[in-house]
């Protein structure tokens, strides 16, 4: 079929589906809670969902440790309600994107439940099993995200089983052509199902190198990533057996070619390997996926420098891909938190929607960013996360961004009638959807504003990037083509200051409408005030 390119510079809202609504009073977000709000997400002017997990599962890690990949897990409702969300989503001109999690299951999944029975049964080689060493150790080095071992012991098979995060969610073999197969058979139920496209978490975990070949150690200085160093194990190694290998390229293809039978559907990928910009760009070339993003801006990383440096690597890589950036989502600190401190200022909560809005790629908004919400402090006794549980207290896991969006100011910050799964800080629901609707100064109101202005600015949705000379905390860059080319500045900093504009940007017109903090013109500079921006069309 035709291929649709709606998702190229599309703006995608993440819901995460037990923090958004509960319309039920148990505490728990569901899918009826979803569709309940909606009219919010869809006035916001962005194009598309991706609702994290709600299949069947135990819920150890939350919905990523699936039992049944084809049904709706019960604490979220059923499959008639998600036709129902689906309807009205298309109605409100929302794209619908859903999690799928290839590279592993629960161990609740019938699956699995099989294939650990005997070593000879029609499942055996459905997940990654493999003997002890002679001393009764695992049968390499290779390491838990989630800490410790990658290898669990099963007494049934007198095996060990990988599993790349909790010991509860083995990995599926990808080298059986059943297992290929059987995913791809379950794409096809949600795609005739009718949604729009997919959001495939850790797409580079499937395969794992069939000869166990242990990891190389990493030195020291080196060992730092996403949540890694220095107490998560997981940073001493280099990971070069137990993910990214070039089979997946060949799946990914499958992939792409089951999707090409279907009308205007996107996948999105999320990446994470020793260069993921690397790994972005070679899973997004032609005929692969359509959108690859990365963790690279989800980091504590925060300069004009970072940030253009991490752009203009994955651009140098990405000859013919897309990218999709995010700087929030349910894996990490919240973006105002993390770059803008404890004290961060609504106008640095303002700009942060508008930069990652305004890089070439499309974008995932994280449910709260459009309220400026920061982390929130969860107790240790209130934790639900294994994997802050396990890191607790210098790592204090995924909670923090997790709780529930605060809808109203109320005790249950009209997200529940009952006792919320995790706490509503106080700062949260001071911050409320209800109370930023009425008040035109707010990020809420920016937000809105922002995003529906971008939609008639094509040079910000599709056109090309260009990074243009400043000094720092100035970030610059020029979006467009041809005679179409925007101008967008931004002061990273809480202080004023002054640009010198260089000499190829001397004809410009400031834009106005977008709804952030503002620069002005003044002779040959730009003024920036604190965390402002400027947008200006360059003639």
């Amino acid at each position: 079929m035709s291929e649709s390119r709606w998702w190229r510079g599309a703006v995608i809202y993440q819901i995460y589906p037990r923090s958004f609504m509960d319309s039920n009073g148990d505490g728990i977000g569901d899918l009826p809670g979803i569709i309940d709000r909606l009219d919010h997400v869809a006035g916001l002017g962005v194009d598309a969902i991706w609702i994290s997990p709600f299949f069947r599962s135990p819920m150890a890690d939350y919905g990523y440790d699936i039992a049944d990949y084809r049904d709706v897990d019960p604490m979220f409702g059923t499959l008639a309600d998600f036709d129902a969300l689906l309807a009205k989503a298309h109605a409100l001109g929302l794209k619908v994107m859903i999690d799928q999690v290839f590279s592993h299951t629960s161990d609740a999944h019938a699956w699995f439940e099989e294939s650990r029975q005997s070593r000879d049964n029609p499942k055996a080689d459905w997940y990654v099993w493999a003997d002890a060493r002679p001393d009764g150790t695992p049968p390499n080095n290779w390491l838990s995200i989630f800490g410790g071992p990658a290898w669990h012991w099963d007494p049934r098979r007198c095996q060990y089983y990988l599993h790349n995060f909790l010991s509860s969610q083995p990995d599926l073999n990808f080298h059986n052509p059943d297992v290929q197969q059987a995913t791809l058979d379950y794409v096809k139920f949600w795609l005739d199902r009718g949604v729009d496209g997919f959001r495939l978490d850790s797409i580079n975990f499937c395969f794992h190198d069939a000869q166990l070949r242990d990891n190389p150690a990493k030195p020291e200085a080196l060992r730092v990533g996403r949540g890694f160093a220095p107490d998560n194990p997981y940073a001493f190694q280099y990971h070069y057996y137990n993910n990214t290998q070039p089979e997946n390229i060949g799946f990914i293809e499958r992939l792409r070619a089951l999707m090409d039978g279907y009308r205007d559907v996107a996948a999105l990928g999320e990446i994470s390997a020793e260069d993921s910009l690397a790994t972005t760009a070679e899973y997004t070339s032609a005929g692969r996926l359509h959108m690859g993003y990365s963790f690279e801006l989800l980091v504590d990383d925060f300069s004009a420098g970072y940030i253009r440096g991490t752009v203009e690597r994955l651009e140098a890589a990405m000859t013919d891909g897309w990218p999709c950036w995010a700087i929030s989502n349910h894996d990490v600190q919240r973006a105002v938190t993390r770059w803008g401190g404890a004290d961060a200022s609504d106008d640095f909560a303002r700009q942060m929607v508008g930069l990652v809005c305004t890089l070439r790629g499309s974008v995932c908004l994280y449910q709260g960013e459009e309220l400026g919400l920061p982390e929130a402090e969860v107790p240790f006794e209130k934790l639900r996360d294994p994997y802050g549980i396990t890191f607790w207290p210098n790592f204090k896991g995924r909670d923090g961004c997790r709780t529930p969006m605060p809808w109203t100011a109320d005790a249950g910050a009209g997200f529940t009638t009952g006792e919320p799964w995790l706490p509503i800080p106080d700062a949260h629901r001071a911050r409320s959807v209800a109370a930023q609707s009425r008040d035109e100064g707010s990020v809420l109101a920016a937000a809105r504003r922002f995003l529906h202005w971008r939609r008639g600015q094509p040079a910000l949705v599709t056109g090309a990037q260009r990074f243009v000379d400043a000094p720092e905390p100035v970030l610059a860059f020029v979006r467009g083509d041809g005679d179409d080319r925007v101008l967008a500045a931004f002061n990273l900093s809480g202080q004023a200051l002054d640009w010198p504009l260089p000499a190829e940007l001397a004809q410009l017109r400031v834009l106005d409408g977008h709804g952030l903090p503002s620069g002005a013109l003044d002779g040959g500079s730009i003024h920036l005030p604190p965390h402002a921006a400027l947008f200006a069309a360059v003639d």
